[in-house]
């Protein structure tokens, strides 16, 4: 699936394209450079590779510019995945596009909720404002994750497009 917009396109890609290794070094290395040792969760090309996950890539003018990818969990919900702007074009709305790409995937597929984990601190802020402006909220540990004081998870309703608590199932508030 291919998606374009503003000059930029969004394809389904191979995590072990030249162009895509570079974004994920570039990925991993951030995490690691701000996270604690044991708290970074992104995935390599290997995991990137594997099964129940599709990776895209964002491009314009010929350039990989971003990518994402989306990690099956089970038939209701899905983990966004090493979702990163290349430093070079920062604040291009590439990360929104990306963002609503993943989201209109998980949807297409049946899913119900998607979820993240992200960090903490000012490398993470930027990130987090983003999910909270597109309707993600605050939940609890998922997964295998554990709460080790420097993740923070959000989820987001699919079906409603509102946040939701998935140790709630439902939606704030109802």
């Amino acid at each position: 699936m291919t998606a374009r917009g503003a000059g930029l396109a969004i394809r389904e890609d191979d995590p072990a394209a030249a162009h895509a290794r570079e974004l994920v070094a570039l990925h991993l290395a951030a995490m690691r450079a701000n996270s604690p040792p044991g708290a970074v969760f992104a995935f390599d090309v290997a995991a990137l590779k594997g099964e129940g996950v599709t990776f895209w890539t964002a491009w314009r003018d010929g350039a990989a510019v971003g990518m994402a990818a989306l990690k099956r969990l089970d038939a209701a919900d899905a983990e966004l995945k090493s979702m990163r702007t290349h430093p070079a074009h920062l604040r291009q709305g590439i990360a929104g596009a990306l963002l609503a790409h993943v989201v209109a995937a998980a949807r297409a597929r049946g899913h119900r909720r998607l979820l993240l984990e992200t960090g903490t601190g000012p490398a993470f802020e930027p990130a987090a404002a983003l999910y909270r402006a597109r309707g993600f909220a605050p939940t609890g540990p998922f997964g295998d994750y554990l709460d080790n004081g420097f993740s923070r998870f959000m989820v987001m309703d699919l079906a409603s497009g509102l946040a939701s608590d998935p140790a709630r199932g439902s939606a704030p508030g109802r």
